[in-house]
């Protein structure tokens, strides 16, 4: 008789507890800035009370849940979010609320299969290293990975790090790319660093500079683009955005870097961080970026292809802001990946 093997029927509660057994405890639990429990979960009625340190302190709830809940969904937190089910201080939040020292956060039954073969990420072939201190980790991403798990991609840079770095204690994204795009992105190894760069992100005291090379020839050496843009769903149920009269504003510098005789290669500042935000602006203004699946045009985009252009020309390549704990300045710049310099350089005058 053959036996049958155990594909992952069982189930777990997002903070480990077996889907057989329910205990009550007298005292909360209290969440350090690793994610691990230091004391026992508090049972009110099927649903855990966790009180909120030190290592947890502003940050938002969305991310706290995401980070303790250990494969629950996205999509399921934000929803137990909207729907009040997650209680802080017995009130509802919603999925930007900072947390404080002492809250505590009401956080209802989930569950989630259990592998039997758990994944691990890949370390072998990490992201290069651009800077690293106590507070920081910068790294120069190439494009194809993505800087989370999620969305049909079971791990991205921050997994490869946190597993590639197990002593470190706290490790989190403090900004990200699209999948698609490379260079420079940020990653925190200390809560203090990441609240303070948060705020300077939000502030406009990080300055992003990317490369872009559009379709068209871009007259003006600069220009200040400001534009309304809107998150949406395509009838296929794929997240876009656009520009949209109730949309938020969004805000580019653009200059002319090199001028082709059918491509023009423009710097881009961002002085505000939408979604999409350089993609939709160019696109909306008719100069979608080289290679844009999403934003730019099919014919085009085969075209480049065959002309050896096989991902989006659109690279994160200098930042420049204070560091959160010395105040010091960093300057990082990451170059042009070698097959977009090489691309570059095929074009005609």
């Amino acid at each position: 008789m053959s036996e049958r093997r155990n594909r992952g029927q069982g189930s777990q509660s997002c903070l480990g507890a077996k889907n057989s057994h329910r205990r009550t405890y007298k005292q909360p639990s209290r969440i350090g800035s690793s994610g691990q429990i230091i004391n026992k979960m508090k049972d009110l009625s099927n649903a855990s009370a966790i009180e909120v340190d030190g290592g947890s302190e502003g940050q938002r709830v969305d991310n706290f849940l995401l980070r303790i809940c250990k494969g629950v969904p996205r999509s399921h937190i934000y929803r137990i979010l909207r729907t009040g089910e997650v209680r802080v201080n017995s009130a509802r939040v919603d999925a930007t609320y900072r947390l404080r020292l002492g809250d505590r956060v009401r956080i209802p039954p989930l569950r989630t299969a259990v592998r039997a073969r758990p994944l691990v990420p890949r370390t072998a072939s990490l992201p290069p290293v651009v800077f690293e201190d106590d507070a920081l980790l910068v790294v120069d991403k190439p494009a194809g990975l993505a800087v989370h798990g999620g969305s049909g991609v079971s791990f991205g840079v921050i997994e490869q790090f946190r597993a590639a770095r197990p002593r470190l204690k706290f490790l989190e994204l403090a900004h990200r790319l699209d999948r698609e795009t490379s260079g420079l992105l940020i990653l925190a190894k200390k809560r203090s660093a990441l609240t303070a760069l948060h705020a300077a992100l939000r502030q406009g005291r990080v300055r992003k500079h990317y490369l872009a090379l559009v379709k068209g020839i871009w007259r003006d050496d600069r220009r200040n683009v400001s534009l309304p843009l809107k998150k949406y769903l395509t009838r296929f149920g794929e997240r876009r955005v656009g520009v949209h009269l109730e949309g938020r504003e969004s805000q580019t510098v653009f200059r002319r870097e090199r001028a082709f005789r059918d491509y023009t290669l423009l710097s881009a500042q961002l002085l505000t961080g939408r979604t999409h935000q350089i993609r939709v602006q160019l696109a909306h203004l008719g100069f979608p970026i080289a290679g844009d699946d999403k934003y730019g045009g099919f014919e085009l985009n085969r075209e480049l292809g065959k002309q050896g252009l096989k991902r989006m020309f659109l690279h994160a390549a200098e930042l420049v802001f204070d560091h959160p704990l010395s105040g010091e300045t960093v300057t990082l710049r990451a170059q042009l990946p070698e097959p977009l310099a090489r691309f570059l350089e095929s074009l005609p005058a």
